[in-house]
């Protein structure tokens, strides 16, 4: 199957800030990493945020939203993406935001599923609409990002238009990912982002936040 406009709007709409699953809440620990003094600047925020993609969260989502795409009855993507979560508040970041897109998705588009990280929940709902496979997961993968950067931006790591640049120098890594992650079972599941894991940990103590992640 290939991407019409139909199935672009679809993925657009479902991806937009607009779509009520509170992205804009959530800053993958971004905000105690600022805070530490870890992203000084554009450069060290998209070396961070590219490490996410390839080696964390982006490529374990894109595997998972893959497995739930080929199989939408399939508990285990669902189990496994929950069990993967490495803090309170990231668990909270990935079973909020899925719960709030089935439940919106459930009444705008008539169906949804059991509840699920959102990325297996995207997963599902692209399958039961017949998006293709390679650009639901690397579309996700360019709005996990772009929702980073604009965390970013309210952390003031970065300005807008050093943020644009940050968003176009990633989308050939979210492509890349994405193209891997078709190729991955869910066994090869796994990550190696220590410093974007304790961050999220040590967010939960922080003293001032925005962000509930």
């Amino acid at each position: 199957m290939s991407l019409d406009a139909r199935g672009a709007l679809l993925l657009a709409s479902w991806l937009s800030p607009a779509y009520p699953v509170g992205a804009f809440a959530y800053s993958h620990g971004l905000e105690q990493a600022a805070e530490a003094g870890l992203l000084p600047d554009a450069a060290a925020l998209q070396a961070w945020l590219e490490a996410i993609l390839r080696h964390g969260a982006g490529r374990s989502d894109a595997v998972l939203l893959a497995a739930a795409w080929r199989d939408p009855d399939d508990p285990a993507p669902a189990e496994l993406a929950a069990a993967l979560q490495p803090s309170a508040e990231r668990a909270l970041e990935a079973t909020a935001q899925g719960e709030a897109f089935a439940r919106t998705t459930l009444a705008v588009r008539g169906h949804s599923g059991a509840p699920a990280p959102l990325p297996v929940a995207l997963g599902r709902a692209a399958r039961r609409e017949d998006l293709p496979l390679a650009e639901t997961a690397a579309a996700y993968l360019h709005a996990f990002a772009s929702n980073l950067v604009s965390a970013a931006i309210r952390l003031s790591v970065l300005g807008q238009t050093e943020a644009q640049a940050v968003i176009a120098a990633l989308a050939p890594v979210c492509e890349a990912v994405a193209a891997e992650a078709l190729a991955a079972d869910p066994e090869d599941v796994g990550g190696a982002c220590l410093a974007v894991d304790l961050s999220s940990i040590f967010h939960e103590t922080q003293t001032t936040r925005l962000f509930r992640s």
